[in-house]
């Protein structure tokens, strides 16, 4: 639902607002919000059947990575409206691209441990 509101608001509000890379930005997060909600959805489905350790932890590293690598492209791309940067607060970015690739390896070993 929020990745929904987000990236409407993104195309109705911030459009005239953003510079073209900024709304790219806010997009990308957008985008990867999306992503990995349905990797949150399928990691709840698969751990409610198989409860294994991995699997939860993968739905963690996805919450984790949206909050981080969104979250951070979110505030780039709405501080950029007032001509403010985020600084060494853009290192969240890769390090929640970090935490989605741990996320996938992880959800990726709980299937392959169950199966």
């Amino acid at each position: 639902m929020l990745a929904v509101i987000l990236g409407a608001f993104g195309a109705h509000a911030l459009k005239a607002k953003l510079a073209t890379d900024m709304l790219q930005i806010f997009e990308t997060g957008v985008r990867y919000q999306f992503y990995h909600s349905f990797a949150l959805l399928v990691s709840g489905i698969l751990f409610s059947s198989f409860p294994i350790k991995s699997i939860k932890l993968a739905a963690t590293c996805f919450i984790i990575g949206i909050v981080l690598f969104s979250g951070s492209l979110y505030a780039m791309a709405l501080l950029s409206i007032n001509s403010v940067g985020i600084g060494p607060i853009g290192i969240l970015t890769p390090i929640g691209g970090l935490f989605f690739i741990i996320g996938w390896i992880l959800l990726f070993l709980g299937i392959i441990r169950k199966a």
